[in-house]
């Protein structure tokens, strides 16, 4: 069922819920410019079997653009908002890259929502120099326009695909479909955030995935997240930054036996 959620400064999320609704729920967050779309292969595994939530974050697919600048606390405040009205809790949060911000900060700012988590391809605080390439970015997708970014950034994040493949075409076209004011307003939340402060009462079992072409990301996410109490790491061989969207069945299989050993 897809549903416009209204947001309390009058926005609105889209979002997706399907299973049953008895079910755990599984909260999926995407990245900067992504849509909800790109969890289609994890969903149509698991929504048989659980209350499955996914949604565009503010200012991406078919959700609403604020015209200023976002911080991760608003991106977390809007997941809470979308959770309470369509009464999901005790859910296991499921974010890429820029996902994994929003779910921290709407952990740390409601408790209950979420019961495990799954982080992929992010970090809860930015690195050195980051609002330099995202000031870059924006001045670039502004100038140039989002499709230019958008076959800049695929073949970046999609390390080792074939031109001609439908996996990259996909992406591209989700990248350029994104509204350039939605991105730009994002680009101000990535390029120096630190959500590291929720990771204290992150106590549920947690598995972070990173794509074994990602750069520094493995080793980045194996730093930041050690500490947790309950937690496992895993590689997504031969994929770069959106190991779900590039090898969905090597992802799925270790989300899906995540979920199946920490229920």
């Amino acid at each position: 069922m897809t549903r416009a959620v209204e947001l309390p400064d009058g926005g609105h999320l889209n979002a997706v819920v399907e299973g049953p609704e008895s079910a755990p729920w599984v909260v999926f967050s995407n990245s900067v410019l992504t849509d909800l779309s790109i969890w289609e292969p994890q969903a149509a595994v698991l929504r048989d079997r659980f209350r499955v939530l996914r949604y565009d974050q503010r200012g991406h697919g078919k959700s609403s653009v604020r015209p200023r600048p976002m911080s991760f606390d608003d991106y977390g405040a809007d997941l809470a908002a979308l959770m309470r009205a369509v009464g999901a809790s005790d859910a296991c949060f499921v974010g890429l890259s820029m996902g994994v911000p929003t779910g921290l900060a709407a952990h740390n700012a409601m408790s209950g929502l979420f019961r495990r988590f799954v982080f992929t391809d992010g970090v809860s605080r930015s690195g050195a120099g980051r609002e330099a390439f995202w000031t870059e970015r924006r001045a670039f997708a502004r100038t140039q326009g989002m499709q230019a970014l958008a076959e800049q950034t695929a073949a970046r994040w999609l390390p080792g695909e074939a031109q001609d493949s439908a996996s990259l075409a996909a992406l591209i076209a989700m990248i350029a479909a994104t509204p350039v004011e939605g991105f730009a307003a994002a680009t101000h939340a990535l390029g120096a955030y630190d959500q590291s402060a929720a990771l204290a009462s992150v106590i549920g079992a947690t598995l972070c995935i990173a794509g074994t072409l990602d750069g520094a990301m493995p080793d980045t996410m194996k730093a930041q997240f050690a500490g947790l109490p309950d937690v496992r790491f895993a590689g997504v061989e031969g994929a770069g930054h959106v190991p779900n969207h590039q090898k969905p069945a090597a992802y799925t299989a270790l989300l899906v036996d995540f979920l199946e050993a920490t229920a």
